[in-house]
């Protein structure tokens, strides 16, 4: 058997049970390991590492590990390849089924997010593999799949939480575009005509509001109402966060 010493760093000794935490440990490897199938037994998936250095130099996932051999494991600041994804376009996501309120804050947001409380782990990597979305989950077992390139571990156990971590992980602050998106469809809105929707509307959001959005999928209909005023409270901290990236002042 071969032998080799880890040592894991920041947020990554969350994964690792107390006695590993913080601190250098010695385990045994089965012959031909690798790096990442060594990583992930000890309950770090690959979507959450940023740099790997054996004997104190850069490796990759596939360098096979050897008797002696001396590992640490850093998670990323920002992944290489999210960076890569998210400069080449708006990012996508795709929630597990425990993430449904997180799923609802980003398409609030304005962000792509698939959510479907039916969805199987397999539909979920293969989904993400095909549109290249970012996963967001709070198993680590779905991270460990060898499909899913982006992934994100969501440590946060309320929504909001939620959403600020992936904001603050992902530096998702200047890509904000709030109420583009429908709740229930996450396709695009369009603006629409009082006149358009006017049947559909309770009458007393026709005497009190001009300006309409409509989801052409469901028909469901948006306006500034108390549901997204309680919406703009939630996200005003990370639009004002927006504005600052932008060097715009917030407005008041």
């Amino acid at each position: 058997m071969v032998s080799a010493t880890f040592r894991f760093y920041a947020q990554l000794n969350d994964f690792l049970p107390a006695a590993r935490r913080g601190r250098a440990f010695n385990c045994r490897c089965a012959r031909a390991a690798t790096a990442k199938h060594m990583i992930e037994a000890l309950g770090v998936p690959h979507t959450e590492e940023g740099l790997i250095l054996v004997n104190g130099q850069p490796a990759g996932f596939q360098r096979l590990i050897h008797d002696g051999d001396r590992l640490a494991v850093y998670p990323p600041f920002l992944s290489l390849d999210v960076a890569l994804l998210l400069r080449v376009r708006a990012p996508r996501f795709i929630a597990d089924v425990h993430l449904g309120g997180l799923a609802h804050l980003l398409r609030m947001a304005g962000f792509d997010t698939l959510y479907h409380n039916a969805l199987t782990d397999d539909e979920i990597a293969q989904l993400a593999a095909e549109q290249e979305r970012i996963v967001l989950t709070r198993d680590r077992e779905l991270l460990k799949r060898r499909a899913i390139r982006h992934g994100c571990y969501v440590r946060a156990l309320k929504p909001p939480a939620q959403l600020e971590e992936v904001f603050e992980r992902l530096d998702l602050a200047g890509r904000l575009r709030p109420f583009s998106r429908c709740l229930t469809c996450n396709l695009p809105l369009r603006p629409v005509d009082r006149q358009a929707v006017e049947d559909r509307l309770p009458p007393g959001v026709r005497r009190r509001y001009t300006a309409f959005w409509y989801c052409v999928h469901c028909r469901r209909v948006y306006w500034k109402g108390s549901h997204w005023r309680n919406m703009c409270r939630l996200l005003e901290p990370l639009l004002r966060r927006a504005q600052r990236a932008s060097g715009r002042t917030p407005s008041r």
